[in-house]
């Protein structure tokens, strides 16, 4: 039978459950088991697709198109499994879904109530998963803080599903704050006491406790007293201390046998976790011997979250390469002709991630016209691909106005337009261009030197695309389409040949990146980098 594995958080939000429910997936991978993974989400938007990122940080895209919080970006990259649409789940998902279910009758005329039609409704989608991966082991972490009323139908419906299945086959983990005192130098674990006691007010005891501190918890003293007043066993509470290397978050939980008691309680057999090649990983990260600068020119700037796979690749990419990765975050806003050269003289290598609007796009352009005409490695990724299109328009064809429609609806040189089934009367949620398509690549191009490959597979997330009516004259100025779809209708890549490293990709290269097998694509930029600065 499945086994579930539910995690919460308590005191204050941003404790890292998603690292541990991604640890510890990578833990239970590492000893056989099939995992899946995902998150509930408790706020009434549909799904993060329409969400600021500076509220939400980036929005994470499955393969089959679903848009979901990023924590699904941790769940992919420790555990190394490909996620979909039944990985994240939202209020206003659970409310869409049983309201359009009344509206078509199938509740037949019953009293729709929060218990047991939102609950049934939640647990159909917990239950989900683990049928649609035939995964031995759910991990779902229910977002949000412990007390939140937006939680609270979530937290009753896990309250079920451990009823129904049984407590041999489902477990509790609360990953809780135990915050240090400077004044007094101790660590506090009322907050965490208080926090369990309001859990278990809603009818859930944990199993397992997962003390979250910015310092090492040096006395035992915390521990036994946590165990003892939150009913769990001694060694069932675990510390999780800042560290500086994400990636070693799940060696550094197994330090207190985590895998092992989890394997205990929920009575599986199971060898030791094989983390040879996770500990390798791990030691080439320690010892990285160069220093490499990547200036991501955005529009999130305020936020680094809202870049957070990009930002992940790149590292990955730097391990690879024996390179620490040092992000210039500079605010395409303050991108001007004046100051162009000043802010990006350090820069060994240029990136321009996705975005919509047209906001800080002008800055964007000088920074892809700087990478190409001093030929500094560059990489654009969806709004970045077009950024280098629109730049090249303007200065090598000469277009003044060359722009996209969705920054200049007046520009007579359109060079990127609305995809043909898209236009301004669409709704804007889950309409975009989204999930994993065929690309198609040309021989003898940058693109075929990353990849080692003539066709690849990529996600997107965009609704406007290079616009065919000045494909050959794009081309005809030294422009090469590099990759596109099967049909050769959609431009997916475009690079510029004389120079090392300049490709712009329409889709989102990032999201399958992962620690240990960094992106293709991110390998290529990050060693043109590192070249170029070793020159």
């Amino acid at each position: 039978m499945t086994k579930y594995i539910f995690v919460t958080g308590g005191v204050v939000s941003g404790l890292g459950k998603g690292i541990t429910a991604a640890s510890l997936g990578r833990l239970l991978k590492a000893r056989g088991f099939k995992v899946a993974a995902q998150k509930l989400d408790p706020y009434v938007n549909v799904d993060p697709g329409t969400m600021s990122p500076f509220q939400h940080g980036e929005v994470y895209v499955t393969e089959d198109g679903a848009e979901t919080d990023l924590d699904l970006g941790h769940y992919e990259r420790f555990i190394d499994e490909n996620l979909n649409r039944y990985s994240n789940l939202t209020t206003g998902k659970v409310f869409f879904n049983v309201i359009s279910k009344e509206r078509k009758g199938e509740y037949l005329g019953e009293t729709v109530q929060y218990i047991p039609h939102i609950t049934n409704e939640i647990k159909e989608f917990i239950y989900s998963v683990g049928k649609k991966t035939n995964a031995d082991i759910v991990i779902t972490e229910i977002g949000g803080t412990t007390g939140d009323l937006e939680s609270q139908v979530f937290i009753e419906a896990i309250r079920q599903v451990h009823h129904e299945v049984g407590s041999e086959n489902a477990l509790f983990i609360h990953v809780t704050l135990v915050p240090y005192l400077q004044g007094s130098g101790e660590h506090k674990s009322k907050p965490t006491q208080h926090s369990v006691k309001e859990l278990q007010g809603m009818g859930i005891s944990p199993d397992i406790i997962v003390l979250r501190s910015d310092e090492p918890i040096e006395d035992e003293s915390i521990f036994r007293k946590i165990a003892n007043f939150c009913n769990v066993k001694p060694d069932c509470v675990i510390e999780n201390r800042t560290i500086s290397v994400l990636y070693e978050a799940p060696l550094m939980l197994e330090e207190s046998h985590f895998s092992d008691i989890v394997c205990r309680e929920l009575h599986l057999d199971a060898p030791a976790p094989d983390l040879t090649e996770w500990k390798a990983m791990i030691e080439r990260i320690h010892n990285r011997n160069k220093t490499v600068t990547i200036a991501m020119v955005g529009k999130y700037m305020q936020l680094h979250d809202a870049y957070l796979s990009v930002a992940e690749a790149l590292r990955h990419a730097g391990y690879q390469h024996s390179a620490k990765v040092e992000i210039e975050w500079i605010d395409s806003e303050t991108v001007t002709k004046e100051n162009r050269d000043a802010v990006l003289k350090n820069a060994d290598g240029i990136l321009v991630p996705g975005g919509f609007g047209n906001r800080g796009t002008e800055g964007m352009i000088l920074a892809a016209e700087y990478a190409r005409i001093n030929n500094i490695p560059y990489l654009g990724i969806c709004l970045g691909m077009q950024i280098a299109v629109i730049e090249f328009a303007r200065d090598v064809l000469g277009f003044a106005d060359a722009n996209s429609r969705e920054f200049d609806e007046n520009s007579k040189h359109k060079v990127i337009d609305f995809m043909p089934d898209q236009n301004d009367e669409i709704a804007k949620g889950g309409t975009l261009r989204l999930g994993s398509y065929p690309c198609y690549i040309e021989d003898g191009t940058q693109m075929q030197r990353c990849y080692g490959a003539s066709v690849i597979s990529e996600r997107h997330r965009h609704r406007y695309e290079f616009n065919n009516e000045f494909r050959e004259e794009l081309i005809n100025a030294g422009l090469v389409v590099s990759g596109t779809s099967p049909d050769k209708r959609l431009v997916e890549t475009v690079e510029i040949p004389g120079n090392d490293f300049y490709i712009g990709v329409q889709f989102h290269p990032e999201f399958k990146s992962r620690p240990n097998k960094p992106h293709p694509l991110f390998l290529g930029f990050v060693g043109a980098a590192v070249e170029k600065k070793e020159k």
